[in-house]
């Protein structure tokens, strides 16, 4: 290739990975009204934040999310370090808040440690609707405390609340119990020599499930696996005393605040950690092809399975980019961004570094200001002015800097007048709220 043809070629056009997304301006009030939905309901609740690094050893999901887990074989993202250390890219919250939980010894601070958290997660997952390779979860933990269904009915309840708050409404909130080390391991048991007769006929992903993890075997979509979910043992009856106490009592208060349920026994989630309490949240209507909102349950035997002890532990995760996508099909309105109230102009280059400090000014006390300070023509200027469509103007002239003043203009009624500097503030106030 010569010099001339290599000049004329195209540089390569770079795009975003597959299955990650760039959160552009026009969605910016979305992500705002999320992120003032979750720190108002984390403030109603007592949560405080925490944030655990996006690298985890990549060994901690391996022992709480289960090496068999499709998590675990499928879509992790890790890497080696220089050092040797096998890193992984945060698939999950549980596990690296339980983690910093040992870590920092929150439990000596107070029972139980109420926690929540905004940011992102990466699971190298198939892209389809409703399905990114990276996206954010807000969610809640509570870690400590007594073993009380109040807070499993709390934590859906805030997950409920939050919906409604994004003006998602009727919500479907489905539930199970999964049992206990008391009452699990002999229904796992039923289950395997239920699905034995049927192995051969299997999916791949459920034969190889069928020894080590039998009830993941319920959480199968394939559709050769359905007919055989339908006449599994169902766990709900196969519950232990004190599993069917806590589960009932969980309905109980969900029906005392008027939250509707549905009962579905082949919902497990796909994580190994889980215990007793969980529960997905889907859309109505069409949205519901979206997949869950998000979801959660109980995991009293993660910290166990950490180095810790065994305690009482729950909560639940939202996926921000699908409540966004329905909102979005639903057409719900969010509030606009702040507008701003007044324009500034400037005429000179002295002007320029004043007007430069009056916005500065301006902003500290509260007033939105647009402004095209790069642009040296009144005219231009005025242009971006009317483009915004504000009515009110603040002109700055070499005559102004050396009066100590600024001329308001009304661009509506055509009107101005001279304004000190030192008092433009509250003229403006004043303008304003009139």
């Amino acid at each position: 290739m010569s010099p001339t043809e290599k000049q004329k070629e195209k540089p390569e056009a770079f795009r975003a990975p597959k299955g990650m997304r760039d959160i552009v301006p026009i969605d910016e009030p979305y992500w705002e009204k999320m992120e003032g939905v979750t720190k108002s309901t984390a403030r109603s609740y007592g949560f405080s934040r925490l944030e655990p690094p996006i690298l985890e050893a990549a060994a901690l999901y391996n022992k709480t999310s289960g090496e068999e887990s499709e998590l675990v074989l499928k879509e992790m993202y890790t890497l080696r370090t220089k050092g040797g250390d096998l890193l992984a890219l945060r698939p999950e919250y549980a596990p690296g808040i339980c983690r910093a939980y040992l870590e920092h010894s929150l439990g000596r601070v107070s029972q139980p440690q109420k926690l929540f958290y905004i940011g992102p997660v990466f699971r190298n997952d198939r892209v389809q609707l409703g399905h990114y390779r990276q996206f954010v979860q807000i969610g809640f933990e509570i870690l400590g405390g007594q073993n009380d269904p109040i807070y499993d009915a709390e934590v859906i309840t805030m997950a409920r609340n939050i919906l409604s708050e994004l003006k998602i409404k009727n919500p479907i909130l489905k539930i199970n119990s999964i049992g206990c080390r008391v009452c699990r391991p002999n229904y796992k048991r039923q289950l395997q020599g239920y699905y034995k007769n049927h192995e051969k006929e299997l999916c791949e992903d459920c034969t190889r499930r069928f020894a080590t993890s039998p009830m993941k075997l319920l959480d199968c979509k394939q559709a050769q696996c359905q007919p055989f979910k339908e006449k599994a043992p169902n766990l709900l009856d196969k519950l232990c005393f004190a599993c069917k106490a806590h589960f009932r009592a969980i309905l109980e208060y969900l029906e005392e605040v008027g939250a509707s349920y549905e009962i579905d026994s082949h919902l497990v989630r796909g994580l190994d950690y889980y215990n007793r309490t969980v529960f997905e949240f889907f859309a109505d209507g069409k949205e519901a092809e979206i997949g869950a909102l998000g979801g959660g349950g109980r995991y009293d035997y993660l910290m166990e399975m950490i180095g810790g002890h065994a305690l009482p532990a729950l909560g639940f995760a939202l996926g921000a980019e699908r409540l966004i996508d329905v909102m979005k099909a639903k057409e719900i309105a969010v509030p606009p961004k702040p507008q701003k109230r007044v324009f500034l102009a400037h005429a000179g280059t002295l002007a320029k570094k004043n007007a430069f400090v009056l916005r500065e000014k301006l902003l500290a006390s509260g007033i939105g200001v647009a402004e095209a300070l790069s642009r040296e023509s009144l005219g231009a200027q005025f242009k971006v002015a009317e483009k915004e469509g504000l009515s009110l103007a603040l002109i700055l002239g070499q005559k102004e800097v050396y009066e100590k003043s600024v001329i308001v203009r009304d661009l509506a009624a055509g009107t101005q007048e001279s304004v000190l500097i030192e008092k433009v503030v509250d003229d403006l106030k004043r303008r304003l709220k009139a």
